[in-house]
């Protein structure tokens, strides 16, 4: 007989840096195998310092849905880099799978926070060279 279906709890002191990085953000794994989570989706924070920004990257075949706790982002995206958005706290943001695009606080006092969720288990983070955009 299998176990029956649970609701796991994950607080912030048992969120894991330990899952793939992009340079200028952190990200902190939530609901993740690697926390013992059985999802077919993968979820945690990702934030960003003041002033900072970061590297170009793309998260293939994934696509990615961010909620902004807080702060304010700029997102930049396109094979030039040529498209941008601002989000602030509240917002909803989507990132199709393949798409390379980097993060910007504009801030220069407080860091922005997203929610985000993956449509995979396990994240997939593809950093691309910074002159790529040049």
């Amino acid at each position: 007989m299998s176990e029956p279906a649970t609701i796991r709890i994950v607080s912030p002191e048992e969120f894991d840096a330990g899952t793939a990085q992009t340079p200028g953000s952190e990200r902190l794994a939530a609901v993740s195998p690697q926390l013992g989570v059985d999802a077919v989706l993968w979820s945690g924070l990702f934030k960003v310092e003041p002033g900072a920004r970061t590297g170009i990257h793309h998260h293939g075949e994934q696509q990615t849905v961010a909620y902004v706790l807080s702060g304010i982002s700029e997102v930049r995206w396109g094979a030039k880099g040529e498209y941008s958005a601002s989000a602030k706290a509240g917002d909803f943001i989507h990132v199709p799978a393949f798409l390379p695009h980097m993060e910007i606080n504009p801030s220069k006092l407080e860091p922005f926070c997203w929610v985000v969720v993956r449509s995979t288990a396990m994240p997939i983070v593809v950093n691309l060279p910074a002159d790529i955009w040049s």
